[in-house]
């Protein structure tokens, strides 16, 4: 069987030329492995974590006390994906200037949904099964204006969970 690269590439959802290491505010928004409703539930318009999803709340925390140049904003654990600011200050900010190199966005996403996903598998008595998709959505936050828009976008998550499109029990029409 011969390999073919085509199959196997999947179009890049990141800013072509830009630097995910520099200091920034981003928008992330990680989805659980197909969509399951792994990390709890949603109780009269809020979200009631289960340990899994306690654990994804504590490994984002994580993420501040392991890269002294990361920030975290606003974020929040719904049933079945995450939606979290983050931000790399390499300038050192209020904190030391970091004397490792940065890790990227990506560096820092995979990292954080490496150690969910050994911890979730712990738990559970599983072994390499897939906590998260592949990838992950991102949005560089360019102003206040976009930061106070998705602060708030993430602050009522729960409200919307009807409508959300992340929601499996949400139908819709053709």
């Amino acid at each position: 069987m011969k390999f073919d690269p085509q199959k196997h590439h999947r179009r890049s959802i990141r800013l072509k030329g830009y630097d995910y290491s520099q200091a920034g505010a981003y928008f992330v928004t990680i989805v659980a492995w197909q969509r399951e409703c792994l990390f709890g539930e949603m109780v009269d318009g809020g979200m009631v974590l289960n340990d899994y999803g306690k654990t994804i709340a504590e490994k984002w925390e994580w993420l501040e006390t392991q890269y002294d140049y990361v920030e975290l904003g606003e974020w929040i654990v719904m049933p079945n994906h995450f939606h979290g600011i983050l931000v790399i200050d390499s300038r050192g900010g209020s904190r030391p200037a970091p004397t490792t190199p940065i890790k990227p966005l990506g560096g820092l996403i995979g990292a954080f949904k490496t150690v969910s996903s050994k911890h979730i598998n712990l738990l559970r008595r599983t072994d390499g099964i897939p906590v998260w998709q592949r990838n992950y959505y991102e949005h560089i936050i360019r102003n206040e204006r976009e930061m106070d828009n998705i602060t708030k976008y993430i602050e009522t998550n729960p409200l919307r969970w009807n409508d959300d499109d992340e929601n499996p029990n949400n139908i819709r029409n053709p």
